[in-house]
């Protein structure tokens, strides 16, 4: 099937006998890529790229969903500060920390039916608050998704840690791992990783629901009982008993439930048609599956009297409790649970890669960020998210408490800076008259993007929901960053600032360069009428003659140039040249302090300096070529190097001729 856009392109193309279009069909080669990530895929193929609600879930609801496994935990790490008598409040906050997931949800499925184009907090911000507020968004998400790869596949190895205490002193190496196994499976393409993180994401989600539910009816029929042989209780201070600081530091750490829940509305692209449709239904899905599973383990720890431990995790000790030890259920939830976490990275690969797509389309990131690799995805985020990821893992040595206070805080600037946009945008729906519509058009430095804004009687009643969820999200931001601050929260309170400054000076960078490229304004240069062609010459041998045989066909104005280190050397160069090219101007340079370059260069620029405006100066250098690869290390790379050197000199061109040695 042939890109509709391909298909437009030859239209334009015939209309001007000038032009032609010819599309080229030849594949990259095959290789080791080929092997690990699949064969490549024509451009044509991106809309049968898309997933549907079931695998959507899958790869979008893993980072929310895996929350459940180390939520609660981080609550009672807390509340374990006040003696365990304080356990108890951990149910409250629970119950209020889905209040608060529910309002999110709302507000990120008002956000994926107005921008149905994906981005999410990103495009929000970026067409009601302006760029600064944007690239804040941005930096925040793409911080979240490193650290969502680092804490999820964290706690996934601490799981895994729990059933096998003999892998502790490799959890490190196997966190970083399985970072790079999810980043193969990840650049096979969103279709196939989706379809392979399907079957962990479900077995996940019947394995906790089993647990849960087995837990719930041996508690009703009183047969539940409490933990036996309980892990060592992990205190991160000293006991300052129960404050309401305590508790605030508390309900920001459960909160890191509601990481993942903007995924959906950032990956919307990524679902089949009608894809607004199918991304609303799959976060309803998600956001009711994450509340009841977040509540059940949170009711069922207290229960059994779970301690927060890092030798053991809670739902672990929830599984050993309700199955009775160590048995074939007990190791298939753990098991379910490690994957789940490991999996959830997942979504952060398929998000971070989109949107540092989008802000890379805007210019404030390296434009190689929107190319798509071989299997349609942006491998160059996939494989950049992997690098970082693993390196935030090794620095905090892959323990999940270290990164937690790390996590949320870009997660609520986000959260809080789109509800603040979707509220604005409501407010400037109102402003419209009943059935009526306008399209606002604002330039983004590279052309210009448009937001089609229509009448919604209903305005007022979503401005308030997300007024209200920017409140709430705006508080839990703060509170994380005061009773977090000490623990680490600093770090990402001066990195974003960083991050959004560089992504500024990226922005400047590209717009001066389109400025000194732009041709409004722009004459046309004197056309070139003559080349003065200078050719460097370490020895005359064939190389020598075939770029003397080129230099002719281009320009009558050639002259040789012989930098000459030993006198020796030089006369026998001066010599053979006499029999083979005489013809043709040779300047031999004298070097007595044996410098090779440094004449060459300066003898190039005083000739350079000396043009005309039509005259530009070509330097043709022989460059012969080793069958056996590995022969060129032996060599000088006499052209790259000029290349370099000349790169800055106006008027100077290099080419190369290469002659294969046989």
């Amino acid at each position: 099937m042939r890109d509709p856009k391909e298909k437009k392109l030859a239209e334009i193309a015939k209309k001007d006998e000038h032009i032609s279009y010819k599309q080229v069909t030849t594949q990259p080669k095959k290789g080791v890529m080929n092997w690990l990530v699949g064969r490549p895929l024509p451009s044509a193929d991106a809309p049968h790229q898309t997933i549907g609600k079931a695998v959507g879930l899958a790869v979008f609801a893993s980072d929310a969903l895996s929350s459940t496994a180390y939520a609660t935990q981080e609550i009672l790490v807390i509340l374990a500060l006040a003696g365990a008598g304080a356990f108890g409040l951990s149910i409250p906050l629970s119950i209020a920390i889905v209040v608060l997931l529910v309002i999110v949800t709302i507000s990120y499925e008002q956000t994926i039916h107005a921008y149905p184009g994906g981005g999410g907090a990103y495009i929000v911000a970026r067409e009601n608050l302006g760029e600064l507020p944007a690239q804040t968004a941005g930096a925040s998400l793409l911080t979240d998704y490193i650290l969502t790869v680092a804490v999820s596949v964290s706690s996934g190895i601490a799981q895994l840690v729990s059933a096998f205490p003999q892998l502790l002193d490799f959890q490190v190496e196997l966190a970083v791992a399985a970072v790079f196994f999810i980043m193969a499976i990840n650049l096979r393409g969103v279709k196939e990783s989706g379809m392979a993180f399907s079957i962990p994401t479900y077995f996940f989600i019947i394995m906790l629901f089993l647990t849960v539910g087995i837990g719930f009816f041996r508690f009703v029929t009183g047969s539940l009982g409490q933990l036996t042989d309980p892990p060592e209780l992990h205190l991160i201070g000293p006991v300052t008993g129960l404050t309401a600081f305590l508790v605030l530091r508390a309900f920001a750490s459960g909160t890191a439930a509601l990481t993942g829940i903007e995924a959906i509305s950032n990956g919307i692209t990524a679902f089949k048609e009608p894809r607004s449709r199918n991304a609303g239904i799959t976060l309803l899905w998600m956001s009711a599956i994450l509340s009841v599973l977040f509540l059940s383990v949170t009711f069922l720890s207290n229960q059994i009297g779970a301690v927060p431990s890092e030798t053991e995790t809670v739902i672990s000790q929830i599984a050993r409790t309700v199955y009775n030890g160590r048995n074939l259920l007990y190791l298939g939830t753990v098991a379910a649970t490690t994957i789940i976490l490991i999996m959830a990275a997942n979504t952060a690969f398929a998000d971070f890669p989109r949107l540092s797509a989008i802000q890379a389309g805007d210019g404030f990131l390296p434009r190689q960020l929107t190319y798509r690799g071989s299997r349609l995805v942006y491998s160059r985020g996939i494989a950049l998210l992997a690098v970082v990821a693993s390196l935030i893992i090794i620095l905090f040595k892959a323990s999940v408490t270290a990164l937690i206070p790390l996590y949320a805080i870009g997660v609520f600037l986000s959260f809080t800076l789109s509800q603040v946009g979707m509220a604005r945008r409501w407010w400037k729906v109102g402003k419209l008259a009943n059935g009526k519509s306008r399209k606002k058009k604002a330039t983004n430095g590279d052309g210009f993007h448009a937001e089609e804004l229509t009448y919604d009687p209903r305005w007022r009643l979503k401005m308030i929901i997300n007024s209200f969820g920017g409140l709430c999200t705006g508080i839990v931001m703060v509170v994380f960053a005061v009773t977090k601050f000490s623990q680490g929260a600093w770090v990402i309170i001066i990195l974003l600032p960083v991050l959004v400054m560089i992504f500024f000076t990226i922005k400047h960078h590209y717009k001066d360069l389109a400025k000194r490229l732009s041709l409004q304004h722009y004459k046309k240069p004197v056309a070139i009428r003559k080349q003065k062609v200078i050719v460097p010459v370490s020895g005359v041998h064939r190389g020598t003659l075939e770029a003397v045989r080129f230099a002719k066909s281009i320009s009558n104005d050639i002259t040789a140039v012989h930098v000459a280190v030993d006198a020796a050397e030089g006369e026998k160069t001066l010599i053979k040249w006499q029999e083979w090219a005489k013809d043709v101007n040779l300047v031999i340079l004298g070097s007595p302090y044996r410098l090779l370059y440094e004449p060459l260069l300066k003898y190039i620029k005083t000739v350079a300096a000396d043009t005309k405006a039509n005259e530009i100066v070509t330097v043709v250098v022989p460059e012969f070529v080793p069958r056996v690869g590995w022969h060129s290390i032996l060599h000088t790379r006499a052209a790259q190097l000029l290349r370099w050197r000349l790169l800055f000199t106006p008027k100077v061109v290099i080419v190369e001729v290469p002659y294969v040695v046989d």
